[in-house]
């Protein structure tokens, strides 16, 4: 006989990033963050800011697994959650139901959560912009979950496209989120400073009127390329 699962499973302890290290990727751009990734780590572009706005985002990440119609996890979740955390609740990317609305985020914003972040849909959009909670999404209906479980919370969750293990940094903007795992969080860093310094540069050259750049007129001016026309 199989056996109901339980309506919640929940791990509580895992680890989490040293402050310094999460402090250092604010004001970080998330297209930076992706590059010192080797181009990749960026959630799927459905997944964007419920608001529009100069919305940015940086905390760890307190998975869930939802399912879809359903929101008893993010009820764990909330549970787990420590002051800056982001609570990431997966929802297969649901699109019939919403998985939360203004009241659970306002919650969660009471306790000190950095933000909220789903590959489902949210609701109350009037009352979530009051609550002043940043929010990813990707989309909104007032469909509203029920509360059957099962779910879990504390275990790695598949989000748009992306792995995210309770403890990776996550960073957000206008752009959309990328994800830092825990482990790799200190080499990123060490390669940010060259992106933002090459960057940095470039934009500079731009500004003085660049209107190719030398690695592409190499690649143009060698028989590399041919020219049909």
């Amino acid at each position: 006989m199989i056996e109901d699962p339980p309506l919640l499973t929940i791990k509580r302890r895992f680890e989490r990033p040293a402050a310094e290290i999460i402090r250092a990727f604010s004001g970080v751009s998330v297209s930076q963050v992706v590059d010192a990734m080797g181009g990749r780590g960026a959630l799927h572009h459905a997944i964007k800011p419920l608001s529009p706005g100069a919305v940015t985002l940086v905390g760890v990440a307190v998975t869930c697994y939802c399912g879809p119609s359903d929101n008893l996890a993010l009820f764990g979740a909330l549970d787990v959650a420590a002051s800056g955390d982001i609570i990431v609740a997966a929802t297969d990317s649901f699109a019939g139901a919403a998985v939360t609305g203004d009241l659970v985020l306002g919650m969660a914003r009471n306790k000190g959560v950095a933000g909220f972040i789903t590959d489902g849909l949210v609701r109350d959009v009037v009352g979530i912009e009051a609550v002043g909670l940043p929010v990813y999404c990707a989309g909104a209906s007032a469909n509203s979950p029920a509360r059957n479980g099962p779910g879990t919370v504390g275990f790695p969750v598949v989000l748009g496209g992306v792995t995210i293990s309770p403890g990776d940094i996550l960073v957000g903007d206008r752009d959309g989120v990328a994800v830092v795992p825990r482990l790799d969080a200190r080499t990123v860093l060490a390669r940010l400073a060259a992106i933002k310094a090459a960057e940095q540069d470039l934009d500079a050259k731009v500004r003085q009127g660049l209107e190719m750049p030398e690695f592409a007129n190499v690649v143009l001016k060698s028989d590399r390329t041919r020219f049909v026309d």
